[in-house]
């Protein structure tokens, strides 16, 4: 039997604790010393009620927990404390899962689910093939149940300002690939990018995401200016997303005040990213990944549903890999054409795949924070609210100044999701408005037609 598969068994029937770290830092050489040593451990987020979703565990049989505290305390790790945590038993909560018509192999996997224990590669492929009417409603439903169980009812909304069209890279999906010379392309100034900000501001939202492509115009001190300004002026959490910088400006960023970094793998099959990423070096981005998080931040990435050649055993493999390394938010979108790309004639990607990758997604990582995307907006009206009731508890509004947005097309006829749609996605999805949100922005509902029970305090 494999080392592996010998500590899976193990972990269904043992008991187990979880340690916490004073920090991103601090866990990260935890980690590599356990495993230096031997101890089979296993990186999760942070299970709720002990602490932050935006946080990272180390779980490992709670037999070695003297050995560990011994070890680490001899090498002047900084941690917070050690959790003994009792897997969870929803066999009964979930009983009517079980009446349903579901077949043996797909309930098997579900009832493992329930009761806390972990899924192998060939497990997660046997809920992503769900496809009959019951099997799709409890794998949503089971889904749904761990997203309520977990990071609760209220949805975050969160703001995105794409503040540069611009980039070095060729991405064989993406229209903003630097090939493209039929887009007009655009910067925004400092000011700009401060003024969309406090946008964003008024309307009570508590994070900006500046996402641009991979443009080197913006240097390190400009981001710097950026971000101190927003930190300055209106006190924000700060997602990055600019695709790879190096460590040295990572840590430069982290210091300036960024507190989150997103950059998606977008297939954790080596061969599926090389033949959509042609000038982007797979190890390269795992080696960013790990800078991100020893540097503390909040790391976000995320995966395209409906790829060229992708199967349904990569799909496995970027839940797998997402729960591996940790990843605090992760977006899954479908796949979508864009115009002037070597992919613009094949097909979308499917509604119903990319939810089942959300759901099974949630089932797996559980503690996370997973976005209903302004993809999943863009292939369906309705997209939103689906992937909600499939375990997604965040929408992110589109932010970039009007006259700019149509030429951010990383896909062709994106929906410029905004604060109403939102409000009404999370509605229709019968979950709670984020207290924060200062309601009398929104510009199509009357903000008297919504229930005071489905906001937040």
């Amino acid at each position: 039997m494999a080392l592996r598969d010998k500590f899976i068994k193990q972990s269904e029937t043992e008991e187990e604790s979880v340690l916490i770290c004073s920090s991103t830092h601090h866990m990260l050489q935890a980690d590599q010393l356990l495993r230096q040593h031997g101890f089979e451990i296993e990186l999760i987020p942070t299970p709720s009620g002990i602490g932050s979703a935006c946080t990272t565990a180390i779980r490992f049989s709670k037999q070695y927990k003297s050995q560990i505290k011994e070890l680490i305390d001899a090498k002047d790790i900084e941690w917070q404390d050690i959790y003994d945590i009792e897997k969870k038993n929803r066999l009964s909560d979930w009983s009517d899962l079980w009446e349903l018509n579901i077949n043996p192999n797909f309930m098997r996997t579900l009832k493992k689910v329930a009761k806390d224990e972990v899924l192998n590669l060939s497990e997660i492929k046997v809920l992503l093939e769900a496809d009959t009417e019951e099997e799709l409603d409890a794998l949503f439903l089971a889904a749904n149940r761990i997203r309520k169980e977990t990071v609760k009812d209220t949805v975050d909304v969160r703001a995105v300002i794409e503040f540069s069209n611009n980039c070095n890279k060729g991405c064989n999906y993406c229209g903003v690939r630097k090939q493209n010379k039929g887009l007009t392309r655009y910067r925004m100034t400092e000011d700009e990018i401060i003024e969309s900000t406090r946008e964003i501001y008024e309307m009570g939202i508590e994070t900006v995401i500046l996402q641009s492509g991979e443009d080197p115009w913006y240097t390190t001190d400009k981001i710097i200016r950026i971000i101190k300004r927003i930190k300055e002026e209106f006190g924000m959490r700060i997602t990055l997303s600019l695709g790879e910088r190096s460590e040295e400006e990572y840590r430069l960023f982290k210091e300036a005040g960024a507190n989150n970094y997103l950059l998606k793998i977008e297939a954790a099959n080596q061969k599926l990213f090389k033949e959509i990423h042609p000038d982007d070096n797979y190890e390269e981005r795992l080696q960013h990944i790990k800078w991100l998080k020893e540097l503390g931040y909040i790391t976000g990435s995320g995966s395209i549903i409906g790829l060229p050649n992708q199967t349904i055993g990569d799909l496995a493999k970027d839940i797998l890999f997402h729960k591996k390394y940790g990843i605090h938010m992760i977006g899954i979108g479908p796949f979508l054409p864009a115009d002037s790309t070597p992919y613009e004639d094949i097909d979308s990607g499917d509604l119903l795949l990319s939810l089942k990758v959300i759901a099974v997604m949630r089932l797996v990582c559980q503690n996370v924070f997973i976005p209903a995307t302004t993809a999943i907006a863009s292939l369906d009206p309705e997209g939103q609210e689906k992937a909600l009731q499939a375990g997604a508890n965040v929408i992110m509004l589109i932010m970039t100044p009007p006259h700019l947005r149509k030429n951010y097309e990383i896909y062709s006829n994106k929906n410029m999701v905004d604060l109403d749609w939102a409000v009404e996605s999370i509605l229709a999805a019968n979950r709670k408005i984020p207290g924060y949100l200062n309601l009398d922005k929104l510009r199509r509902i009357d903000r008297s037609d919504i229930n005071g029970r489905n906001t937040t305090g």
